[in-house]
């Protein structure tokens, strides 16, 4: 038991009788440092504060969202670490449905009813793996990926029994630098060895990344006939559909997802979005409602779910519907930074249908002004609401927003949609000069810093930068620089615990917008010099954020 002592713990289950029987038997095993959460928005909320070794999480919670949705949350919001333990407490009747459910599996499955003695032996079980596992950790959330794969190759050497999860680790490390074709014989050499699901899955992601869209469908296609409860694969096959253009396959598929696991907001979400796409407002309209209601209590929700599902109803002629939608959005919403120009866009949706000129123009100019308040709303709703002011004779606001979207690319698709809105106004001679504007814009901008670090004005090049970095965060050209700034600064004036403790963040950023960027080891590499320059080299708090761990 020695090996448990100061481990931290999170028991994540809605009854007090449950929480307290599971309390006992972790005190039992030599864990004393353990907190309760009744529900996922609570657990959330301890996670946002600090890190646990260990989650003990009930599959049936209330509130709308099972264990395993609040799991496949806690991973895509990055709230739980690498290294942390995460079991999932279930009856035995859900114990195939949980199991088979999801390409993000935990850390393993406790039966109930269970002994203190079961339990002991599944936490010293997953504690040796963990360890086994824990130099591969380290590496991939200081941000060295390449590293990170020599790890797994070595811990595959050293330990054995894990060797196919390392393979695994392997494969998904060389996918998130975007090198499938590495990636692509070890998945295979997986399904070889052992026809296992998740490899499968992971070989048809190999072929998708690689346009080899007939052979992806194909292993998706027998994934999901052989497996109806694996929704990671209906989800893949629906993207697949997807971009052979094939809405209505996709839409079906994720609709049979949607039944499997009805409770995931970001499945509704693509579900309501291919929908519409497709022309089928009804079920847009059917998923978006989901989404909004499910996410109300969601520390979660997004305030683009009460605009879309507005568009949906205006498309449908109910404009009555639409401005119940805005003052629900409105009232549960109020004070996110985002709500302002959702609020607006979706006003001026409804007032544009009913004809309400003033209040439409109302409605456009509140929201051209918040638009600078909000860099972190979609592309969709910004040009949404380009579209909409140039169709009403408000140029001069369109151009403003437009161009805030261009300036703020994370791609060449996205300057492309944003030329496209304006080409459709017939602004295409306008747009196309906005690009250019724009591009010189972020050129003009990366300068500068380089040049105040230069002079030796590391603080002001570090407050340009993250400015920058704020207004535009999607630019990976932004984010890079703003990064180097920081480090720059650190490494020539000394450490500063408010600047460090950006710089995961901002280097997470970069490999998020930009994860083939070449330059990103050498980022990566700086912030280790500079946290052993200054002796906080062991900081736990300094993490990258990390690709997610089979």
């Amino acid at each position: 038991m020695n090996e448990l002592e100061g481990l931290t713990a999170l028991i994540i289950e809605p009854h007090a009788g449950m929480r307290a029987s599971i309390h006992s038997m972790l005190t039992l095993c030599g864990l004393t440092r353990i907190e309760h959460a009744s529900t996922s928005n609570q657990a959330i909320k301890h996670l946002g504060l600090r890190q646990f070794d260990l989650i003990l999480c009930e599959y049936d919670l209330e509130g709308g969202q099972d264990g395993q949705q609040l799991l496949e949350d806690l991973r895509h919001h990055k709230l739980m670490r690498l290294a942390t333990m995460f079991f999932m407490v279930t009856a035995e009747g859900n114990h195939s449905k949980v199991v088979s459910a999801a390409e993000l599996a935990p850390t393993d499955y406790v039966l109930k009813p269970f002994t203190a003695d079961r339990l002991l032996e599944r936490i010293g079980r997953a504690l040796d793996k963990r360890n086994a596992f824990l130099p591969v950790y380290t590496l991939m959330e200081a941000g060295d990926q390449v590293e990170a794969i020599a790890a797994c190759i070595e811990g595959q050497r050293l330990h054995t029994r894990y060797a196919i999860d390392f393979l695994r680790l392997r494969a998904e490390l060389h996918m998130f630098l975007g090198q499938a074709e590495l990636a692509e014989p070890i998945y295979r050499h997986l399904v070889e060895i052992k026809a296992i699901a998740w490899a499968r899955l992971g070989l048809a992601k190999t072929l998708f990344v690689r346009k080899r869209l007939a052979e992806a469908k194909e292993i998706l296609e027998e994934l999901v006939d052989t497996n109806r409860n694996f929704v990671d694969a209906f989800d893949w096959l629906a993207r697949t559909h997807a971009a052979a253009g094939e809405l209505d396959k996709a839409q079906a598929v994720l609709a049979d997802a949607v039944a499997v696991s009805p409770h995931a907001v970001r499945r509704l979400r693509t579900l309501a979005d291919i929908a519409f796409d497709a022309g089928d407002i009804d079920t847009a309209e059917k998923s978006l409602r989901q989404v909004v209601g499910k996410a109300k209590y969601s520390e979660f929700r997004d305030p683009e779910d009460h605009v879309k599902l507005v568009r949906t109803l205006v498309g449908k002629g109910d404009p009555v519907g639409a401005a119940a939608v805005v003052r629900d959005l409105d009232r549960t919403m109020g004070g996110r930074a985002t709500t302002a120009l959702c609020s607006a866009v979706a006003s001026a949706l409804v007032h544009e249908y009913t004809g309400n000129e003033v209040r439409l123009g109302e409605a456009l100019t509140t929201a051209v002004a918040a638009c600078q308040d909000a860099p972190g709303v979609s592309v969709d709703i910004k040009l949404e609401l380009a579209r909409s002011c140039l169709d009403h004779d408000m140029e001069e606001g369109a151009c403003s927003v437009v161009r805030d979207v261009m300036r703020n690319a994370g791609d060449e698709a996205v300057m492309a949609r944003a030329v496209g809105v304006m080409d459709s106004a017939g602004k295409g001679e306008l747009a196309r000069s906005m690009v250019k504007e724009s591009r010189q814009h972020v050129v003009d901008l990366v300068a500068s810093g380089a040049a105040r670090a230069k002079s030796g004005d590391y603080r002001g090049a570090v407050t340009l930068m993250l400015e920058a970095a704020h207004k535009l965060p999607n630019n990976p050209s932004v984010a890079f620089n703003a990064a180097l700034a920081v480090l720059r600064c650190l490494e020539a004036g000394g450490w500063d615990e408010r600047l460090g403790g950006q710089v995961p963040t901002l280097i997470g950023n970069v490999r998020k917008l930009d994860p083939l960027n070449p330059k990103l080891p050498a980022l990566a590499a700086l912030f280790q010099q500079v946290l052993k320059q200054h002796d906080q080299g062991g900081r736990q708090g300094l993490r990258i954020p990390a690709p997610k761990a089979g």
